[in-house]
């Protein structure tokens, strides 16, 4: 049966401008590629007055004049850059509804390789997968007053089914903690039946207005893990473990020293008792959302009547959390570690790690040099690396040195007729470029070149992770006074500083300065010190910034 959505707000949706400003620089990077329609007039609210070259035959379906393609350098405009690099790398597509986005193969398996490291964590520490339905009943949705003050503004209802009108309108899934309840309810019974720990991996719809791919679009990819607990000490213990296994996977995978910490009171997720987040500095300093974890308290269970018998034969509402990681993540990935020449992947996310290109100019040593390439792909291959072979014949090596920078591949093994005839290889990283990031005369005995190649991936993901702590911690500054605030954060930095005001305060902090209290970091000093805001004592420092 086909089903019609009746979407809030969608004249303003499509009505809302869509091109954004390419300026050209001579840092600018160009590629030789087929021509493509731009991310950015799908993505991009600004104006479309100002359109990049060739815009307006890329939107009548026209091929553009030249095929140069450009990569706007991050310190002309980072969002362009950002999109840019999301399309030359092939990691995503605008989708034709407006704010949706296609991921592409390689683009998920990023995805992908963030999946593979949570599942397992999610099964050591207890949690089993399962799958809930996409469609709620929008009265689900009402019987939590906080939840639905909070979502109101981003659903999506379907209104119509099998052409009739519905009797309950239908909510497309914008987190699930409604109808887990749901099903908590017909579950739970006896306090034997807890805790009860599970897991979805999911797609959500929220009506954004201002969508960036990866970062916040219409409809998302993530995992929602649900739990029910007999007490509130065993529920805020899940929340921190969780939020610890997010906190884990950001340094030690993705190379993100994210701060973790608990959300003001403004700033928690709507019907959550607390929030717990990673926040995670962006290359242009604005904070990313990377992941949450929240304690609901008995907030939904109070709701929807789940209840369990305790040992003493009593009825108790159970005690719940809720934590999430989705897409956006890579979005962080992008944002943290690339560059002018695009993306710079962490080597245990990414889904190529060494790139193998053969070179030759004669015939004559085209089959040698292949046939060392190949040995060198087996070698590696079987000691579980993630090796690529481009033995296409179709393009130079520069472009594809060039296409392989863009992908963010961590290292790069060339292979030549003088290496073939010394058993050796060059290997370029991606970290470190143009010739001080290449080495010369590594030996092909697979001994060697298997354990060469393991080091250097293993110096890549740690090189990544220190650098983005010095850019991190070089641009979070400790404030004081409210004045120290502001100026730290006109500068486009983090303010961190003693925090114990109102919530009226910190609406003033947003409406004066743009930035949100991020979190109050688990790691705090131990002296009391003086609120910067009203003067009087406070136990605690919170991270400003503008954010994502």
């Amino acid at each position: 049966m086909a089903a019609s959505l009746r979407l809030p707000s969608l004249t303003s949706f499509f009505t809302s401008p869509s091109a954004t400003i390419r300026r050209r620089s001579p840092a600018v990077l160009r590629w030789r590629h087929r021509p493509r329609y731009p991310l950015t007039a799908a993505f991009s609210s600004q104006s479309a007055a100002a359109s990049p070259p060739g815009t307006e035959e890329r939107v009548a379906g026209k091929k553009p004049q030249s095929d140069d393609r450009v990569v706007t350098p991050r310190s002309v405009d980072f969002n362009a850059w950002y999109l840019d690099v999301i399309d030359h790398a092939e990691l995503a597509d605008y989708g034709p509804v407006r704010g949706t986005m296609v991921i592409r193969p390689y683009g998920y398996a990023i995805w992908e390789a963030i999946q593979e490291y949570l599942n397992v964590k999610f099964k050591e520490t207890g949690h089993s997968n399962m799958y809930f339905p996409q469609f709620i009943p929008y009265s689900f949705i009402e019987k939590e007053a906080s939840h639905v003050e909070g979502f109101s503004p981003e659903l999506a209802l379907v209104t119509i089914g099998g052409g009739k009108e519905l009797e309950e309108k239908l909510v497309v899934r914008p987190t699930s903690e409604t109808i887990v309840n749901h099903m908590f309810t017909q579950w739970i019974h006896s306090y034997r039946d807890l805790p009860l720990m599970v897991n979805q991996w999911a797609n959500v719809t929220r009506w954004e207005m201002r969508t960036k791919p990866f970062v916040r679009t219409l409809e998302f990819l993530w995992q929602e893990g649900h739990t029910a607990h007999a007490n509130p000490e065993e529920a805020e213990k899940e929340a921190m473990q969780m939020i610890d296994v997010y906190t884990k996977f950001a340094y030690e995978q993705a190379a993100i020293p994210v701060i973790a910490g608990r959300k003001s009171k403004v700033e928690t997720f709507a019907g959550a008792s607390r929030t717990y987040t990673i926040e995670a500095m962006m290359g242009d300093r604005k904070a990313l959302q990377a992941g949450t974890s929240h304690n609901l308290g008995q907030n939904f269970s109070r709701a929807f009547g789940t209840q369990f018998t305790d040992e003493n034969g009593q009825r108790q509402h159970v005690w719940q959390t809720s934590w999430a990681i989705s897409t956006r993540f890579v979005g962080g990935i992008i944002m943290t570690h690339g560059d002018d020449a695009g993306l710079m992947l962490p080597p245990r996310l990414a889904p190529v790690q060494v790139v193998i290109v053969p070179i030759w100019k004669k015939d004559s040593e085209k089959q040698g040099v292949l046939a060392a390439a190949s040995s060198v792909k087996v070698v590696l291959k079987s000691a579980g690396i993630k090796v690529q072979l481009d033995d296409s014949e179709q393009r130079t090596p520069g472009w594809k040195f060039n296409f392989w920078e863009m992908k963010g591949v961590p290292l790069r093994i060339e292979i030549g007729p003088r290496d073939v005839s010394s058993n050796s290889v060059v290997v370029s990283r991606r970290d470190i470029p143009g010739k001080q990031g290449k080495v010369f005369g590594i030996s092909m005995e697979p001994p060697v070149i298997e354990a060469y190649v393991k080091e250097k991936l293993d110096e890549v993901q740690s090189s990544l992770l220190e650098r983005a702590i010095s850019f991190r911690d070089g641009n979070i500054v400790d404030v004081s006074s409210y004045d120290e605030l502001k100026d730290a954060i006109s500068q486009g930095k983090w303010a961190r500083g003693p925090w114990s005001a109102s919530d009226q305060d910190e609406l003033k902090v947003k409406e004066e300065t743009g930035a949100t209290i991020r979190c109050f970091p688990f790691e705090q000093p131990e002296e009391v010190k003086t609120c910067l805001m009203t003067g009087i004592p406070a136990k605690e420092v919170a991270i400003f910034a503008k954010s994502y």
